[in-house]
């Protein structure tokens, strides 16, 4: 699955995307996985109000099931102007 990251996500993170190898059947599933792999992911998931996740392009919830998705992104929510 192809995890792509947004704005600040990406800076701590330190990837702007990536593919991983995922048992999680939901995003807070991914998210706890992700977490769990070094403080960068812990630290830029360590606020889940402050994030948004599409999945396939279609804004999600973290509750949501991974089942059939192809890419999944994170970022903070949008203001406009």
């Amino acid at each position: 699955m192809d995890i792509l990251y947004f704005a600040w996500v990406r800076e701590r993170v330190g990837l702007p995307k990536e593919k991983v190898e995922t048992n999680a059947t939901t995003v807070a599933q991914l998210v706890d996985e992700l977490r769990a792999r070094e403080e960068r992911y812990d630290v830029a998931f360590s606020d889940l109000s402050a994030l948004r996740v599409a999945l396939d392009q279609e804004l999600s919830d973290f509750d949501a099931s991974l089942e059939g998705v192809r890419e999944v992104a994170f970022f903070p929510p949008m203001t406009g102007g």
